[in-house]
Parts: C-alpha cells; structure tokens; sequence
C-alpha cells in the first residue's frame, strides 16, 4: 500500500495502460489517491466505465479515491493530413482556415477560423507540443504562408500554440459542455478546466454546475498560457483549485520563466488556501523507461518542498509502460522529500475567517504539544480544507465526515487522511470518542498519545467550534 502518511497527494491519468479494473486496483493499492480523465481522448463510454470501477474498487479496498473530470478546452489543431508531410527547415507550409484550399504542395487545415486574422506577420506559430516551430511570412484571405524553422513531421489532428497571442474562442466548446454535463450526471468529485484566461472562465463553469445542482463539486483551473499567467490573482480568488500545468504553459512561455512561473502560482495558492497541482512532464522518461532521470527527480522533488497539495501523472500512467512503477516512484521521492526541509509558504497565511483562525491555532497547539493526530469534523470539508492550509508537518490531519459526497472531496488537499463515520448531532463530543477508538483501530493511535481535535459543542440552543486536547487511554 502507499503511504497513507504522505501530504502531498498523486494524481494519476487514466488510460489504456491503466483502464482495467486490475491496474485501477494495483494505482489505489500503490498510492494513487485521485483518478484523472483526460477527455481529451477519453469517450463517455470509457469515462463511464472507469468511475464505475474506482467507486467499487474504492469502497472494496476502503482507500477514498477522488475523482477529476478534465476538460479539453478551446485546443487550436490541425486537420487530416493524407500522409505526414516531412518538414525541412526553411521550407513553406501554407495553414488554411474556413475550409479553404491552397495549391501549395504543403498545406494543412486548422481549426480555427479566426487565425488569420489575430497572428502577425513575424509571429511563431508552434506545433504538436513544441516539435515543429514555424514563422508567419504573408497574410492572405484564409491562408497563413509560413517558414519552417525546425524541422519535423506533421501528422494529423496535432496541437497548435500561438505564444502571446490572444485567441478569440469560447471558454468552454460544446464537447466541453457534453463532457462537463456527463461528470455532473456522474458526481465526479473535481473539474479541470483547461486553458483558463480570465476569473469570468471559471464563473461561467461555476454556473453550469449550480444550474446542474452540481454546485458542490469543486473547479480546479488549468494555467496553460501567458494571459492566465496574467490574471493569475483574480483566477485564484474564484477558482477552487488551480492546475499549474506546464506542458502548454512551457511553450507558451519563454521555458526560463518556468520554475519562476510555477513557485509564484504555488506560492499565492498556499498563501491564500486554495489547493493547487503541479502537473506534467514529472517523469515523462517513464513513460518508456523503469526509472526516471535525475532531473526527474529533482523536479518531483521541488513541488513535494513547495508543499503543493499535488503532483500529476500525465501519459506516465495513461499510455506508459510502467505506470505502477511510475506511483512507486513518486511516492518514494515524495516520502523522502517531505522528510527535509519545506518552503514554508503557510507562513504567509491570508487569514481572514473566524474558523481559519480556529483552526491555524490548533494546527499550531498540535505541533507545540507533539499530538500523534489533528482530528478534525466536517460536513462540507471546509474546516479540513483549512486544516490542509496551515501545512502542519509534524502532525498527521485525520478528518471525519459523515457525506459520503464529501469523502472524495478531501483525497486532493495536502495532508488530509479522510474517514467516514456518523455523527452524533446530539452530542457531537461523542464523536470525538468514536474518533479516537476508529483510529485505534487502523493503527493510527495508541495507548498514551496525545490528539488534539476540532468539534462542535452545543449549549442549550447556542453551537460554537472548540478545540479540545485529549490523552489517548
């Protein structure tokens, strides 16, 4: 079994390597604590199939495995191509839109009717994730003449990025909507929303799924270009989460910026409570090879000390060849990482609700008094959400919930270890009692320790939040 100890949490990709319930098994058994589908290439049959495994795989193994839904977004991408057309360096390729035709020998369709019109002359337009680099040389009606600057080999259907330049597409296709209305049906547990531009994005999602009654389900933003980069302060203040996702993010912007990019988003995520993921290209070497690089390593390494709340697993586990091996690994890397020394960007903490200050000071009385656990009770998962916040290392956070729609809801939060009982709403300090025996029970706690937990107490008609320190007997 993973290490049910480690904060950081493992996202892995579902997909043809990984898709039976065998292998869904072996990744929840090994360490994986949220599932990923990409609907990019995943159909609603398969999407279908694979929910309904993890929750009966899940509930068998009694591991809380959450579930994120991640949209394809506005994606700019060739059509078919006959045959892949071999690309010199300096040689022409004409890009058409609008079903247009061009009588060059090379010449591909795009999906993008507009892009004549929002690229200049001078631009770089870049194909399939960075392999083929191309310069705008002449504008004509429907045609963009293009120069070759790296050679390469276009097949059909490949992905287009325009860096700096400000694409005029929806916010959410119509796929996208399909896709979105087939997760509200399914109760996934999280929405990746791709290519988010501006805070209005994520407003317009979060309307869909109140209008849906999917309200409770949370939205996690991709960062993917220069312009999310941008409006980076405003996204986070109404998205749940954010994805720092820097496959399309490192080619949109110049690849020095990168590591700046990453630790400033992870930074004000931290600083102001909001989950956040850093994902792609973690040990894209493993996807063919049983063991990463050493710069593989290190990467892992560095988003497990900036203490975000999760690193993702992409084609590793999707199509790869050794997708167990791949959880192994991190969850090795992380383990050890989480070991040493973090960057300590809880410090800043951006406190503002009476129940956060609650919590911080309990997170804090744990680690000064040595508590074996920081239990803590919700409904919603809002005061476990503020306990991942603080970032106590020294403490394990155990968080009990009575919804069992809430339950996968806590799997992506740094640190959390979520458990399902009833509550007493009576006397919701008995509850703190059935914590301790519950947690007996898994191991977790014996004879002597000290824990300290977070309960609701009620007097006559008045509830108010407590913090409470007991000896384990």
């Amino acid at each position: 079994m993973g290490n049910i100890n480690r904060r950081v949490k493992i996202l892995a990709t579902i997909g043809p390597a990984t898709d039976s319930p065998e292998m869904i098994r072996e990744l929840i058994k090994g360490g994986m604590n949220v599932a990923r589908l990409n609907m990019s290439h995943a159909t609603h049959e398969s999407a279908r199939s694979i929910v309904d495994n993890i929750r009966t795989i899940s509930a068998e193994l009694n591991i809380p495995v959450g579930i994120l839904m991640d949209t394809q977004g506005p994606a700019i991408r060739t059509g078919d191509v006959e045959q892949p057309l071999e690309l010199a360096v300096g040689a022409k390729l004409v890009l058409t839109v609008r079903g247009e035709t061009s009588e060059e020998h090379q010449s591909v369709d795009v999906n993008y009717d507009d892009l004549v019109d929002t690229i200049g002359i001078g631009n770089v337009v870049i194909v399939d994730n960075g392999d083929i680099h191309l310069r705008v040389l002449e504008k004509r009606r429907n045609q963009l003449h293009c120069e070759v600057l790296t050679a390469g080999v276009l097949a059909s259907r490949k992905h287009i990025n325009l860096p700096g330049v400000r694409v005029n597409l929806p916010a959410l296709t119509k796929k996208d909507i399909r896709d979105i209305n087939l997760g509200i049906e399914m109760e996934v547990d999280f929405f990746a929303m791709s290519f988010v531009r501006e805070a209005s994005d994520v407003v317009k999602l979060r309307g869909i799924l109140e209008y849906h009654d999917g309200a409770n389900q949370r939205i996690i933003a991709k960062l993917e270009d220069q312009e999310g980069i941008r409006n980076c302060k405003e996204i986070i203040d109404v998205a749940d989460g954010i994805m720092v996702a820097r496959g399309d993010l490192g080619i949109e912007c110049p690849y020095e910026d990168l590591p700046l990019i990453q630790r400033s988003v992870v930074k004000q995520c931290v600083e102001r409570g909001r989950t956040v993921i850093v994902a792609t290209h973690m040990l894209e070497s493993m996807v063919e090879t049983p063991s990463p690089t050493r710069a593989e390593i290190t990467d892992v390494a560095n988003a497990v000390f900036e203490e975000a709340d999760a690193i993702m697993l992409s084609g590793e586990t999707s199509i790869g060849s050794y997708p167990l091996r791949c959880v192994e690994v991190m969850d090795r890397i992380a383990q050890r990482t989480e070991e040493g020394e973090k960057a300590g960007f809880s410090a800043g903490a951006q406190v503002d609700a009476r129940p956060a200050h609650i919590m911080k000071a309990a997170a804090s009385m744990a680690g000064e008094l040595g508590a074996s656990a920081l239990i803590v009770f919700t409904h919603t998962g809002t005061m476990a959400r503020y306990a991942s916040w603080f970032r106590p290392s020294l403490t394990p956070i155990h968080c009990f919930t009575n919804d069992r729609k809430v339950l996968p809801q806590l799997t992506l939060h740094w640190g959390l270890q979520p458990h399902l009982i009833e509550f007493c709403e009576e006397a919701p300090l008995n509850d703190v009692e059935t914590a301790i025996s519950h947690l007996k029970e898994q191991g977790h706690l014996k004879a002597g320790d000290c824990v300290v937990a977070i309960s609701e107490i009620r007097a006559f008609s008045v509830r108010g939040d407590t913090v409470l320190v007991r000896d384990v007997s």
